[in-house]
């Protein structure tokens, strides 16, 4: 029987083309059969149809299939991948968007920690934890490749609770320097970078070319620019208050700290340029988007596709070829960074190869940058406990400990709001109900 790579959530299209086109193109991996399987029959057959047309053009060896039974596309995979969406933009991402708004907490994107991280949480990890029985039973020995947000939280759940080999993959650490690096005006060849921390706030800790640190000019350059508008602001002030830039977008620091969305300080959304309510109207747009994508997608016979950045095709080739590969992972933190907590999912350099991902050993976080990571973990690990203990205090705790939500809300407040959000969630979280 061929080796299998099972992609969940196939019927992100864009996203299977990407990572599933990427393996098409790897010579090693042209014997692999791509299962695909996701809830929505409509989508899941778009995304075949697709990848049909990309191997005809290719000329890829790899058979793709579409499962409609889950346990049937997991069975015997040598690779899992995740990028499902529990609930959808409509109804969940509207009710994580619109109920807290009656309280007046706003929020950018609202998929990672904030309110509607936490739920976004607790609507998910059930779902995965049901992946992580029938791989448990038909692929135990799989790697589970999490793209799914959030990403922190729902790795941590995979590994922890689900005895399952995972590592978590997040755009922002292949992009972090190439994208600073471009709005400066910089030369980025030939830089070397070091990034550790937590998803979505790891720290570019080095920045160095030919021995030389690059920080001074960074910095140089970024006041300079926040003269003037600009959709990084929000990096640059932390950079510029905290000495480190971070690697995921101002729109999401924006609500991962408590300093920039406040009631109190309405001018501060105009002075950052943060665009509140951007992931609710992105997903308005993809939605539109969509109509026309698709006939270019999956109508077409002569479809096209480069390499992607996307990490996944790289880990698959260097398990099966031992030719060891560098990424971004988010692991669990055994004793990686050692000013965060052991029961943390961390973000750091890790070594691919036929023996896993190993991680590697970080030490220290400049100490502000540790603290200020520790204010995410505390309520992602609250999360963890609140979706596993069924315990709705530990949700209270959750948003209590966020940033954002406390920076902005009374304590009475905060447990209305999210009573009301279990209660708007209906049948997406039974067991809180």
């Amino acid at each position: 029987m061929a080796d299998k790579i099972t992609f969940l959530g196939a019927g992100s299209t864009v996203f299977a083309k990407n990572v599933l086109g990427d393996v098409m193109l790897t010579p090693a991996l042209q014997e692999f059969e791509l299962a695909l399987f996701d809830i929505d029959g409509e989508r899941l057959k778009d995304s075949e149809n697709m990848l049909n047309n990309l191997k005809a053009g290719s000329g890829s060896g790899c058979v793709v299939k579409a499962y409609s039974d889950r346990k049937e596309a997991l069975r015997g995979a040598k690779f899992v991948v995740n990028a499902i969406q529990v609930g959808g933009y409509d109804p969940c991402t509207i009710t994580d968007f619109e109920i807290p708004k009656k309280y007046g907490l706003r929020q950018t994107i609202a998929d990672t920690l904030g309110i509607g991280g936490i739920f976004r949480n607790l609507r998910t990890i059930p779902v995965m934890m049901d992946f992580a029985r029938d791989m448990q039973e038909v692929c135990p020995d799989a790697w589970f490749l999490n793209y799914t947000n959030p990403m922190a939280v729902l790795t941590n759940a995979m590994i922890t609770h689900g005895g399952i080999k995972t590592v978590g993959l997040c755009h922002s650490v292949q992009v972090c320097m190439p994208h600073l690096f471009d709005s400066l005006g910089m030369d980025k060849d030939g830089v070397q970078t070091k990034i550790a921390g937590i998803n979505h706030m790891a720290w570019l800790l080095e920045v160095t070319k030919d021995g030389v640190d690059l920080y001074p000019e960074i910095k140089r350059r970024a006041l300079e620019k926040q003269k003037e508008k600009h959709h990084d602001m929000v990096r640059f002030e932390l950079m510029h208050r905290f000495g480190y830039y971070v690697t995921e977008s101002s729109e999401h620091n924006a609500e991962y700290h408590p300093y920039f969305i406040k009631k109190n300080y309405p001018e501060l959304i105009d002075r950052f340029n943060i665009p509140l309510d951007e992931y609710p109207r992105r997903c308005v747009e993809q939605i539109e988007r969509w109509k026309t994508m698709r006939e270019e997608l999956v109508g077409s016979k002569h479809l096209e596709h480069k390499r992607s950045h996307e990490y996944a095709s790289y880990i698959f080739e260097a398990m099966v070829t031992n030719q060891p590969f560098k990424i971004g992972g988010n692991v669990m933190n055994t004793g990686l960074i050692t000013n965060l907590p052991k029961e943390a999912c961390v973000e750091v350099p890790c070594l691919v190869d036929a023996s896993g991902v190993t991680p590697t050993y970080v030490g220290d976080l400049p100490p502000q940058l540790a603290a200020l990571n520790r204010t995410n973990i505390n309520t992602q690990l609250l999360t963890l406990e609140a979706a596993f203990t069924g315990k709705k205090e530990h949700i209270y705790h959750a948003a209590l400990l966020d940033p954002h939500t406390a920076a902005e809300l009374s304590i009475d407040d905060i447990v209305a709001l999210c009573d009301d959000l279990i209660e708007a969630h209906g049948s997406w979280l039974p067991k809180f109900q």
